[in-house]
């Protein structure tokens, strides 16, 4: 199967996962590797990747050697904050230019604000970001950070951390059919089912964080969750039988058979 290609980096696992609300570190990476995940996003504003010398670094668990670590901007209201945000990221992370653009509408859905991102999303693009960006299923705002130079583009699936799955595979799809660069699905997916719904959709890849970390065993809804991508990728690629509503179609053949 091909890889999937960001920023013209191959990687082998079309899952991507978080580093926010696992129990420790220790169970952060327990998790990572059981979901094969290869792209890592962090938060930046809620996880010490080298801001305070004095606390533990995620990266000594995550380490950007074995990962790509992709900081994100939850928790960021406004485009100013978002940009600013990446900005410290970048140096942190000695120029890695990579990054998930959030910008959220408030505090209670967590939904994205569309205006205030696409005006981050221009700003880091002109300064050299590679922004893969978490946006609402609108086709048309989609392909307007496509447009704008964004290399990844990311429809929620349903609200952050809701486990709700996919509410509206139709617009998915629109943006899918029109999309240039990949589409990931970001936020919404609770178990390994709605990451393969997903998948069998078209979608290049599924990020996730809540469905693992807030899974009771944590470890075991990763490798779930890598299987679910893994076998909703490989029915996409094998085509579904048509649906034939009220048309019955022996599975066996009805010529030839034994005695007849």
């Amino acid at each position: 199967m091909h890889q999937l290609t960001i920023a013209g980096k191959k990687y082998r696992s079309r899952l991507l996962v978080g580093t926010g609300k696992y129990q420790d570190f220790a169970e952060t990476r327990a998790a990572i590797d059981a979901s094969g995940a290869e792209i890592v996003t962090v938060a930046i504003r809620r996880t010490n990747i080298g801001q305070d010398a004095r606390q533990p670094n995620l990266l000594e668990a995550v380490p950007p050697r074995q990962f790509t670590i992709l900081p994100n901007t939850a928790g960021c209201y406004t485009a100013d904050d978002a940009v600013r945000t990446l900005r410290l990221a970048r140096e942190l992370l000695d120029g890695h230019p990579l990054c998930k653009l959030e910008v959220l509408g408030d505090p209670t859905s967590l939904f994205p604000n569309m205006p205030e991102t696409l005006k981050a999303a221009e700003t880091l693009v002109n300064e050299g970001f590679e922004v893969m960006v978490y946006c609402s299923d609108d086709p048309i705002q989609a392909k307007m950070l496509e447009e704008i130079g964004c290399v990844a583009v990311m429809p929620l699936a349903s609200l952050i951390g809701s486990g709700m799955g996919i509410l509206n595979p139709w617009n998915l799809r629109l943006i899918i059919d029109n999309a240039k660069v990949p589409v990931i699905v970001d936020a919404g997916v609770g178990t390994a089912s709605d990451a393969a719904i997903a998948m069998e959709l078209g979608c290049d890849g599924v990020l996730m964080n809540t469905a693992i970390a807030h899974a009771k065993d944590p470890v075991l809804m990763a490798s779930a969750m890598k299987k679910g991508v893994e076998a909703g990728r490989e029915a996409f690629l094998a085509g579904r039988m048509p649906r034939k509503l009220y048309s019955a179609d022996p599975s066996s053949p009805t010529s030839g058979l034994i005695g007849s």
